[in-house]
């Protein structure tokens, strides 16, 4: 298919907008960073409206606000509800960084940029299309579109909730629309059929009351740090299962069959390993990589502390030791009784001489969306026609907690149509989101719009 004259005529138009947004840092997780999210919100507003939206709102939570759109087809067309979120991740750490995070720069045919590929990029490519299908030939666009873009969405879319629960006659549509996943390759189209639950706690080990010299307490004293590092540990077998008692009760296990469809998936455990520098994958025992990321549940420590970390030496034994662990869930496990049964277990391994304190954060559903729905096969035909291949079903070993949200509250099955990459170092440093990719998903939603349309008459 030739690529469209509209989107070749304007991609380093469309290019420049998306690097002015980039530059806006919308970090939810810090309050510092208050600011630049509304800016972020009102930056998206604007350019909706220009693209031809004709109803534009910013909507007030109690945290970040909703942008919300509309463009009417008319009330005979079907109306497709997109979602997407304009807040990133923390950058840090900064240092390792090969340019600023909020300093976008195009090289080798990437951009470089927190935000770039989750979700500022993807979510822009949504805007753009809608400028293209408005604009190119003046044809319009064959679908109602609603638009709803969150800032909460890295620090958990609580408010998303509430807002979806009070207006859902607002929000009524046929089908959800998403761009904050990815495919297999540039030339290997897939979309994401599934994806896991999450749930994540903060846990806090106390020992002594107050910091100990090493040299007059070591030895008669619980150490935190050397507890809860024996408590992590003890997380795990050593055939890497998940050692909490009732973790895999109510897992669902794929047949053969079915694991032999999702082996299909082109994937290169060499090129897997090589692209994070180790030598060699590892993970459950009796399933593969794949497999490991998509189909199984997890358990990792995101992050520890405690202690003296400064420069230098300081003989203490800390009072207090830190982490934050989280829980990758698949169905039918739920986020409320993966939390209970952590919390229950985690305050049962501690050692004497040890109290431990369990915040849960939070948390989402595992969700699989169907493959033989009208919306389903109108993305793969869309990605069919623009990349020459039939896609792939996959399933994702991110979370999306909003999609089962929006199946339960609206009633509506969403579409994962994403462009990115797992190579795009999303959550680290150095994310990144190639211009193809970008310009890809331009080209690709009009036509999903068009195959929904006719297949929905």
């Amino acid at each position: 298919m030739a690529i469209p004259a509209y989107l070749t005529q304007h991609q380093n138009r469309f290019l420049e907008e998306l690097i002015d947004w980039l530059r806006i840092p919308s970090v939810s997780a810090d309050p510092k960073f208050h600011g630049d999210v509304l800016r972020a919100a009102d930056f998206i507003k604007d350019k909706l409206q220009a693209a031809g939206a004709t109803l534009v709102e910013i909507c007030p939570t109690a945290g970040n606000p909703i942008v919300y759109g509309e463009y009417m087809a008319g009330p005979d067309r079907p109306t497709v509800l997109v979602y997407g979120h304009y807040d990133v991740q923390p950058a840090d750490p900064y240092e390792l960084w090969t340019s600023p995070p909020f300093e976008p720069v195009i090289k080798d045919e990437k951009i470089y940029a927190r935000g770039a590929c989750d979700d500022k990029g993807q979510v822009y490519m949504h805007v753009k299309a809608l400028e293209m299908m408005l604009r190119d030939g003046g044809l319009g666009a064959p679908c109602n579109i609603k638009f709803m873009f969150e800032g909460e969405e890295e620090i958990g879319s609580d408010n998303l909730g509430l807002f979806v629960k009070a207006n859902k006659e607002k929000l009524q549509a046929d089908v959800i629309l998403i761009s904050d996943t990815g495919i297999l390759a540039n030339d290997v189209p897939s979309i994401e059929v599934g994806l896991r639950g999450l749930s994540y706690h903060e846990v806090e080990v106390t020992g002594p009351n107050r910091d100990l010299h090493s040299g007059l307490y070591g030895g008669a004293v619980m150490n935190p740090i050397n507890a809860l590092c024996d408590m992590i540990s003890s997380l795990h077998d050593e055939n890497r299962h998940v050692t909490i008692p009732g973790f895999y009760d109510n897992v669902a296990e794929l047949s053969t069959a079915e694991r032999a469809e999702l082996a299909q998936a082109p994937f290169s455990e060499a090129e897997f390993e090589q692209s994070i520098g180790l030598p060699a994958a590892t993970g459950e025992a009796g399933y593969t990589t794949p497999e490991r990321t998509s189909i199984r549940p997890t358990l990792d420590v995101n992050g520890i502390w405690g202690g003296y970390t400064g420069e230098g030496a300081k003989t203490v034994i800390a009072s207090k030791a830190y982490a934050k662990i989280s829980m990758r869930l698949v169905p039918h496990q739920t986020s409320d009784e993966i939390t209970a049964l952590f919390q229950k277990h985690f305050e049962s391994i501690a050692p004497a001489g040890i109290t431990v304190k369990v915040t849960p954060h939070h948390g989402g559903e595992p969700i699989v969306t169907p493959t033989d729905s009208v919306a389903y096969r109108a993305a793969a035909r869309a990605l069919e026609t623009t990349f020459g291949k039939k896609p792939v079903p996959t399933r994702g070993g991110g979370s999306i907690p909003i999609v089962a949200m929006f199946k339960s509250e609206l009633g509506l099955d969403s579409v994962l149509l994403g462009f990115g990459l797992d190579s795009d170092a999303i959550h680290s440093p150095n994310e990144h989101f190639g211009v193809f990719n970008f310009l890809k998903g331009i080209e690709t939603i009009p036509e999903f719009y068009r195959e929904y349309a006719a297949a929905s008459k």
